[in-house]
């Protein structure tokens, strides 16, 4: 009978590409590391790292494990303008967090206390892929501030929400976070000049 499926040995080579893909993105950065140097780092072929993750940004985003693509969701909460962004970016970003898919995301989130390189790799990705995207995107002043202020807002209410697990945003509904939070994550995205 003929085997089916991946070839034996397929997810140790994925897994190990991966684990160099951390330990180089963690010490020297997205931009620095590169397919040729993680896949030395691996003992494969670099034709072998774009064979499972396609690209160089694929291998970030899995070496990050971040649930979605900020190159798909970023344009779909700027579609309807900028009134309600911030309402629309807490929402999503608790509905993820909530979902099973969002699960190594948040366990990446409480690494960070703990380890330095979970640190780097978090703040490399979310600050090119996440908000890179979206301060690129705004029509303001001060775009890299601003989506820094709202990424503390997320980052923050995420630790308090499950990590620390403070009531009553612990058990708050994903809509009642986006309610009480989008105002602000919003006046800093399109509020006036933010450093009056």
């Amino acid at each position: 009978m003929a085997r089916t499926g991946r070839r034996p040995g397929a997810a140790r080579t994925e897994a190990k590409i991966l684990a160099a893909a951390r330990a180089r993105f963690a010490r020297v950065g997205f931009e620095s590391g590169t397919i040729r140097a993680i896949a030395a780092d691996a003992a494969v072929d670099p034709s072998l790292v774009l064979h499972y993750f396609g690209s160089k940004d694929g291998l970030f985003r899995a070496a990050v494990d971040f649930p979605v693509d900020p190159a798909e969701f970023i344009p779909r909460l700027l579609a309807p303008g900028p009134d309600g962004l911030g309402e629309r970016l807490v929402q999503f970003f608790v509905e993820t967090w909530d979902s099973p898919a969002g699960r190594p995301l948040l366990a990446l989130i409480r690494s960070v206390v703990a380890s330095a390189d979970a640190a780097v790799l978090l703040r490399e990705f979310v600050s090119r892929e996440v908000f890179g995207r979206l301060a690129s995107a705004l029509q303001v002043d001060q775009p890299q501030l601003r989506v820094s202020l709202a990424a503390s807002t997320l980052v923050g209410t995420a630790m308090l929400r499950y990590v620390i697990k403070l009531e009553p945003l612990k058990s708050a509904s994903p809509s009642e976070i986006a309610a009480w939070l989008g105002p602000t994550v919003q006046r800093y995205l399109t509020g006036p000049d933010i450093t009056d």
